[in-house]
């Protein structure tokens, strides 16, 4: 099985891209709506967040990110394309760590499925993180 939906560490700029120069093939499309998640150096206790490491049952993540991509697409009559990015492995503050790019005829729509896709997502998807402080502890979230 291929997983489509993680990637091996930080979300990159070229992944990004991608999706944005894929979008511009397709001219029957109005609104594009993109949600990049990044972490950020949070403190807890006292300590500073240096990054986080994301771990996935990725059989799991295809198939719940398929049931999300199916959701979308049938709320919102005007979506015709959601896309999801996630890491797995380590992600320092400030890199991004997920990836929903929504596209709709109308901005409206691909704004909103995008949001839903969100939540749908921290809901969903079976990505658990542990973050690793500046002193090298760490706790899982």
């Amino acid at each position: 099985m291929e997983i489509r939906y993680l990637t091996e560490g930080p979300v990159s700029a070229k992944i990004i891209s991608d999706f944005v120069e894929k979008s511009a093939r397709k001219t029957d499309l109005g609104g594009h709506s993109i949600f990049l998640g990044q972490v950020r150096a949070d403190e807890t206790d006292g300590k500073k967040v240096r990054a986080i490491e994301y771990s996935a049952y990725a059989e799991m993540v295809d198939i719940e990110a398929e049931k999300i991509k199916k959701f979308i697409l049938s709320e919102f009559s005007d979506v015709n394309a959601v896309d999801i990015v996630h890491s797995t492995g380590i992600v320092r503050a400030g890199e991004i760590s997920l990836l929903v790019f929504v596209s709709a005829g109308h901005r409206h729509q691909a704004m909103q499925a995008c949001t839903r896709a969100v939540e749908l997502i921290k809901e969903n998807l079976p990505v658990w993180k542990k973050e690793i402080f500046e002193d090298d502890s760490h706790h899982w979230k």
